[in-house]
C-alpha cells in the first residue's frame, strides 16, 4: 500500500522598516497611495546611476539572523538576478545568491537555510475601460521598486500546513519585536511562497511552488489544498508537473501559472556596481553589538508568561500584540505580585479592555496604577466582578482614580452588617411567594432573590454575602 508524506519548504519575503529604499535615497513608504512619487533615477534604473547599500537594512537582517541562531557571514556580496518583468525597471533585480548574510538557524523548530537581502519590484495594477472595444490596461506604480526586502528560505522539513502557518506567524512576531518590519500580509508587507511535494514510499516527489498567498489562513488552506491535489494525482497514477501555481482565494484552489524556473535561468553574476563587504570591518555589525541590541524575543516572552501561569491562549495573544504585552508588563506583572491576581488581571485586560478596542489615550488612563487599583478593590471585596468591569470602562473614558470612580457610581460593595441586613429584609418582604417556594425545596429560586438584592442595591451588595444572608434568614423564619 502506498503511503504519502507531504514535504513543505517556505520562501518568505518581508519588507524592512527603513527611512529610505535599499539602494537609493528615495523614501521607503509602502503605504503611499499616490503613484510614482517616491522614485529617483537609481530605483528607476536609469543608465549611469550607481546603487549604494542601505546600512540599516543590512543591520535588520543581521539582527534577525542572530535572533534565530544563524551563522552571520563575514564576506558577502550582492548579485544580479536577471529576468524581465514590466515591474522590474532595470531588467534585473539586485539580490544575493552565493554569499547570503545569514546561513542556518531555527524558528519554531523549523530549520532555516538562508536569509538574504534584495530589492522589491514595482507594483502592477490592471483594469479595463468601458469603450466600444472594451479596452484593458496595465499601470505600474514604482513607489515600491527598490524597497529593502528580506528573503528567508527554510529547509524542506515541514510536513503539516498548520506548522507552516505557525512559522509564518512566528516570523511576523519576531520582525515586529525587532522593529525590523510590520510584516502585514494583507498589505503585502510580507509574502509567503510554499514549495510543496508529496513523496510516495520514501521516494521524493516533484516540487510545486504556490504563490499569491496573502494571509496566514490562506497559507494553511493553500498548502492543504495542494497536498490533497498532488495526492489525488498520484493515487490516479498521474505525474506531478514541476511548476509555479497561484492561489485563488475566492475558489480556494491553486491554478497553474508557469513552469518552475531554476537558478540557472536567472544567470546570476556578482553585482559590479556594489563593492564586496567584510562585515567585520563595520564595528556596529559585530556579534557583540548586534546581540546587545536584541530585545526580549517572542519565545522568551512566551516562556515568561507561561511561567506566570497564564492560559495558553492569553500567552499567545500577548506575544502577538505588543500594545497589550507592554501594558501587561508595566501595569500588571510589574505591580501585582500574586499569580492569582496576575491571571485575573490578564483576563480583564484581554477580554474587557482589549475587547473595547480603546484609543491610546483611553489606554493611558489605566496606567500609573489605575488598573492595578481596580484589581486590588476586586480582591478585597470592595468591587464585584460586574463593578470592576464598569469601573474599568469609566476609567478608560473619563480617567480618574479607581476608588473615586467606584464611590461616585455607588459601586463599592456593602460591608456594613446592618446595611446588608436591612437590604435582605426588604428583599424577603417584597417576594413572599418566592420565599415560600424556597421553603418547599425550590432551592434555585434563591438565585432570583440574590438578583433582586443586587438590583435593589445597584450592584453594591456582595453577591456571595447576600446569598448567605438570605439563606440564613429564610431558614430561621
Amino acid at each position: 500500500m502506498n503511503t504519502y508524506l507531504p514535504t513543505i519548504g517556505l520562501e518568505i519575503h518581508a519588507e524592512l522598516k527603513t527611512r529610505t529604499k535599499m539602494f537609493c535615497n528615495s523614501l521607503n513608504d509602502p503605504l503611499e497611495t499616490r503613484p510614482n512619487v517616491n522614485i529617483c533615477p537609481i530605483c528607476m534604473g536609469f543608465p549611469g546611476t550607481l546603487p549604494v547599500a542601505n546600512k540599516e537594512a543590512i543591520r535588520h537582517v543581521l539582527r534577525v539572523g542572530t535572533a534565530l541562531g544563524g551563522r552571520i557571514a563575514d564576506y558577502t556580496e550582492f548579485d544580479r538576478k536577471n529576468y524581465f518583468y514590466p515591474d522590474l525597471p532595470k531588467g534585473y533585480q539586485i539580490s544575493q545568491y552565493e554569499y547570503p548574510l545569514v546561513s542556518g538557524g531555527t524558528l519554531g523548530g523549523v530549520a532555516i537555510t538562508r536569509i538574504h537581502l534584495e530589492e522589491d519590484a514595482a507594483r502592477s495594477q490592471h483594469g479595463s475601460v468601458s469603450t466600444d472595444q472594451n479596452a484593458t490596461f496595465s499601470l505600474i506604480d514604482f513607489n515600491r521598486a527598490g524597497l529593502p526586502l528580506m528573503e528567508l528560505v527554510t529547509e524542506p522539513v515541514i510536513h503539516d500546513a498548520k506548522v507552516a502557518s505557525f512559522f509564518a506567524q512566528e516570523l511576523q512576531r519576531l520582525l515586529r519585536a525587532l522593529g525590523a518590519g510590520e510584516a502585514n500580509m494583507e498589505k503585502g508587507q510580507m509574502r509567503v511562497e510554499a514549495n510543496i511535494s508529496v513523496s510516495r514510499d520514501n521516494v521524493l516527489g516533484t516540487k510545486v511552488e504556490v504563490k499569491n498567498i496573502n494571509s496566514f489562513r490562506a497559507v494553511e488552506k493553500a498548502i492543504a489544498y495542494e497536498i490533497q491535489r498532488q495526492t489525488k494525482l498520484l493515487e490516479e497514477g498521474k505525474s506531478i508537473i514541476q511548476e509555479t501555481r497561484g492561489w485563488d482565494e475566492n475558489r480556494s484552489v491553486t491554478f497553474p501559472q508557469r513552469l518552475k524556473e531554476g537558478s540557472h535561468d536567472y544567470r546570476y553574476f556578482p553585482e559590479p556596481d556594489i563593492p564586496k563587504f567584510r562585515l567585520s570591518d563595520v564595528l556596529e555589525f559585530s556579534e557583540e553589538a548586534i546581540r546587545a541590541s536584541l530585545p526580549e524575543l517572542p519565545q522568551e516572552k512566551r516562556d515568561r508568561y507561561t511561567a506566570l501561569g497564564l492560559k495558553p491562549e492569553d500567552v499567545e495573544t500577548l506575544v502577538a500584540d505588543s500594545r497589550y504585552s507592554s501594558f501587561f508588563d508595566a501595569e500588571i506583572a510589574g505591580k501585582l505580585s500574586e499569580n492569582a491576581d496576575i491571571k485575573l488581571s490578564a483576563n480583564y485586560l484581554l477580554t474587557d479592555i482589549r475587547g473595547a478596542d480603546p484609543t491610546d489615550e483611553e489606554l493611558l488612563n489605566l496606567t500609573n496604577g489605575a488598573f492595578a487599583d481596580v484589581i486590588r478593590l476586586l480582591r478585597i471585596g470592595d468591587l464585584s466582578s460586574r463593578g470592576a468591569k464598569d469601573v474599568l470602562a469609566a476609567l478608560m473614558s473619563e480617567g480618574g482614580t479607581a476608588e473615586k470612580v467606584a464611590r461616585d457610581r455607588g459601586l463599592i460593595q456593602m460591608k456594613d452588617a446592618n446595611e446588608l441586613d436591612t437590604l435582605v429584609d426588604a428583599v424577603l418582604a417584597d417576594n413572599p411567594s418566592i420565599v415560600e417556594d424556597i421553603r418547599k425545596g425550590k432551592r434555585e429560586a434563591l438565585k432570583f432573590l440574590v438578583g433582586q438584592g443586587m438590583k435593589k442595591s445597584k450592584g453594591a451588595a456582595n453577591p456571595a454575602e447576600l446569598e448567605r444572608s438570605l439563606q440564613n434568614k429564610i431558614e430561621k423564619r
